[in-house]
């Protein structure tokens, strides 16, 4: 290995490891998200710095030389008392960062299970694999064993092999090529519906909350399927879906109809996702107002004889509101006490999306 390739590999270990030791704090700020690329997110890192020794003699008084007083040198630095000036202080290092590595880091550090994919769906992948041979091809993919082995026969087939001088010269009749035999393999595919209360009582810290764990959530599902289709549920006392941007941005008042959001839920399910062939991952966040305890009744009904049967898994993240009562996540613990297919979590602030994340994603469903 090169030398430099050796400082690459070691420079991104670091940095893996920085971003390990530091996670909770990357999932809980926005500010990588608003550097994400397709396939990339851009971490701000604090400059790596390595330590250095200066040998000589130290003939000055200071700071563990004798009594200091406060400003004094250290080391012989100059006095901390001084004007501004127009130095460039500390830069921030920005490392790009695969969102595959990330996935992988936040399954090593939540101990997340990989998913077993309970379907196929019917979107196909083609094979690169070299699977066949063929007569011609660029001599790039030459197999030269095969070659070989066809020279040997015709010089058998036509008497001008020799034993006592085994001599093989392929002629270009001979010659055998690799090849891509294209093979179209299915590839499991998933759905992720985010369903999320837009009244009033849902403020644009609720709103941040709920757009950072989307992001992790997806970020790890990618790394489970080939194909991963996301939308985006609405609700107040109506549900719509809608763009991603308009899902974390929008804001109304009103009253709030859970209902709404489930039944649309179900109908996408229906016409868009058939649970034969997709992993189907509903995930609904509320800070827990329902309008009326008779649609929560509805809910739960439409959860228990429709949604769940669809879903790998149901998920309801209850965010911590100032106005939000919180009684709907009591009201599904309650009804879907033992049901490891209704997961619910409280996210009381930015600290409680990764153990939410973890109950989540926890059970490799």
């Amino acid at each position: 290995m090169r030398k430099i390739d050796q400082d690459h590999t070691r420079f991104r270990d670091i940095v893996r490891g920085r971003i390990k030791h530091d996670l909770k704090k990357y999932v809980t700020s926005g500010e990588m998200l608003g550097r994400q690329g397709k396939h990339y997110v851009s971490i701000p890192l604090p400059q790596i710095q390595l330590p250095r020794f200066r040998y000589g003699d130290n003939k000055k008084e200071g700071v563990g030389q004798g009594e200091g007083e406060k400003g004094d040198a250290i080391d012989g630095q100059e006095s901390g008392q001084g004007e501004a000036g127009e130095a460039p202080g500390q830069h921030v290092l920005e490392v790009e960062v695969s969102l595959e590595e990330l996935a992988r880091i936040l399954g090593e550090e939540l101990e997340l299970p990989n998913i077993e994919p309970r379907g196929k769906q019917a979107v196909r992948s083609t094979s690169s694999k070299f699977t066949g041979i063929s007569r011609s091809g660029p001599q790039s993919l030459l197999h030269f064993k095969r070659t070989f082995k066809e020279a040997l026969k015709r010089e058998i087939a036509t008497g001008t092999y020799d034993p006592d001088d085994p001599i093989i010269m392929p002629v270009r009749d001979d010659h055998r090529y690799r090849y891509v035999e294209p093979r179209e393999e299915p590839q499991a595919s998933a759905a992720v519906i985010y369903m999320m209360d837009v009244s009033g009582s849902m403020g644009r810290e609720q709103k941040e909350i709920v757009r950072l764990e989307a992001f992790w959530i997806d970020t790890w599902l990618r790394s489970q399927y080939k194909n991963l289709e996301v939308e985006y549920i609405v609700h107040d006392a109506a549900a719509h879906v809608v763009d991603q941007h308009t899902f974390f941005h929008l804001r109304e008042s009103g009253g709030t109809k859970i209902s709404s959001a489930y039944e649309l839920c179900l109908r996408l399910v229906e016409e868009k996702y058939p649970p034969s062939e997709w992993n189907i991952y509903p995930m609904h966040f509320s800070d827990g107002d329902n309008w009326s305890s008779r649609d929560t009744e509805r809910c739960i009904d439409l959860l228990r004889n429709s949604i769940v049967p669809h879903s790998n898994q149901f998920a309801y993240g209850q965010v911590k509101s100032s106005y939000g009562s919180g009684q709907f996540k009591k009201d599904l613990d309650l009804a879907f006490r033992g049901d490891d297919k209704v997961i619910t979590t409280d996210i009381l602030d930015r600290d409680g999306i990764l153990p939410s994340i973890k109950e989540f994603l926890g059970k490799g469903r």
